[in-house]
């Protein structure tokens, strides 16, 4: 029996999201019914809703970094109970066979994973919606189990932000002692500051921005440098194991080049798009041999070993927590970086319409 269910949706490409009806697909053995509580806001949901990459299917309801109450569960399910605390990040299935998959990164599914939202269902070809909404139906394999005590609000982009950084991190192995970079300082970047910190690194948040130090140092950055000040730059050659790179727009990438160390590795997680200005140099790579990479979110093992991982460590994001009737003006404030650090929707405010 299908679920009316009540959220916000764009209808049309740069439409302003508004109050919208739609019908959740049935309830499958392996599916758990979630609650939502509170859904975190990140800039892919404006891309879609915007449509910056032409592909998009109206209506959308985004959002992707969902924290519920489990609602119910499929005659399948053995992992998850009625009352439990549970997320959902970006994806809900993957095709479970190619080599991917086989190794826990349905990230990476050869056939392409399930996303939460604008996705087509691989049983019945349905169109997926997602977290601004009162409920979502997902199957068991892709909720994650919410640590104890962790605070439910600020845990809402650990399933985006969160996992994006968390990826590279474990994949580059950062350990104590590990010297390490962040480019940018927003969602992606006040994350990374926190994991790379709790893993033990030495820290250096690079920005264009002076007046970040504060706040970057109290995220975990044990530096900061000016990227635009040659002199700054000079003091960190050949410094950094990895470097983490969440600048969302075009940008030059050599201009850190000189500051991995050899074997380096500056890994790309916050533009996905072609990077066409200025050209790549190559002659760092070759004679150092360092590397130019890209990383995407996480799998699901790795996104529940982030979890664990902050609930021993006591890291959630720094958020703003807004009422849905403010999503647009919320949509305007985050293209201008007016918000420290993402913006989490408290999904009662549905109930007040």
């Amino acid at each position: 029996m299908t679920m009316n269910v009540l959220g916000y949706a764009a209808t049309s490409a740069k439409a302003a999201l508004e109050q919208y009806r739609f019908e959740r697909r049935d309830l499958r053995s392996d599916d758990v019914s979630i609650e939502i509580l509170y859904c975190g806001i990140c800039h892919t949901d404006i891309h879609y809703v915007q449509n910056d990459w032409g592909r998009s299917n109206f209506p959308l309801v985004p959002g992707h970094e969902i924290i519920g109450r489990v609602a119910n569960v499929g005659p399948d399910v053995t992992r998850f109970k009625q009352g439990d605390h549970v997320g959902v990040g970006c994806m809900v299935d993957s095709c479970q066979h190619c080599s991917a998959c086989k190794q826990g990164l349905e990230q990476y599914c050869e056939e392409g994973p399930t996303f939460t939202y604008n996705s087509e269902d691989k049983i019945d070809n349905s169109t997926t919606f997602g977290g601004y909404s009162e409920k979502i139906i997902v199957p068991e394999k892709f909720v994650l189990h919410i640590p104890e005590g962790m605070d439910l609000k600020g845990a809402a982009p650990l399933l985006c932000a969160g996992i994006t950084t968390w990826s590279p991190l474990r994949h580059w192995k950062v350990e104590k002692g590990t010297n390490v970079g962040v480019i940018g300082l927003g969602g992606l970047g006040h994350m990374a500051l926190k994991l790379a910190k709790a893993l033990g690194a030495n820290v250096t948040l690079f920005t264009r921005s002076p007046g970040k130090e504060h706040d970057a140092h109290r995220l975990g950055a044990d530096n900061v440098v000016i990227s635009t000040d040659v002199n700054q730059m000079a003091t960190v050659n050949n410094k950094f194991a990895l470097i983490i790179d969440t600048v969302p727009y075009v940008h030059d990438v050599n201009t850190y080049m000189s500051s991995l160390s050899l074997d380096g590795t500056l890994v790309l997680v916050g533009f996905p798009g072609i990077l066409d200005a200025p050209p790549l140099n190559t002659v760092p790579l070759v004679m150092s041999r360092k590397s130019v990479a890209g990383s995407d979110i996480g799998g699901i093992a790795e996104t529940q070993e982030l979890l664990d991982f902050c609930g021993e460590h006591d890291i959630v994001s720094d958020i703003e927590v807004i009422k849905i009737q403010d999503i647009n003006e919320a949509y305007k404030r985050m293209l201008k970086s007016d918000v420290k650090y993402r913006f989490v929707i408290d999904m009662v405010s549905l109930k007040a319409q």
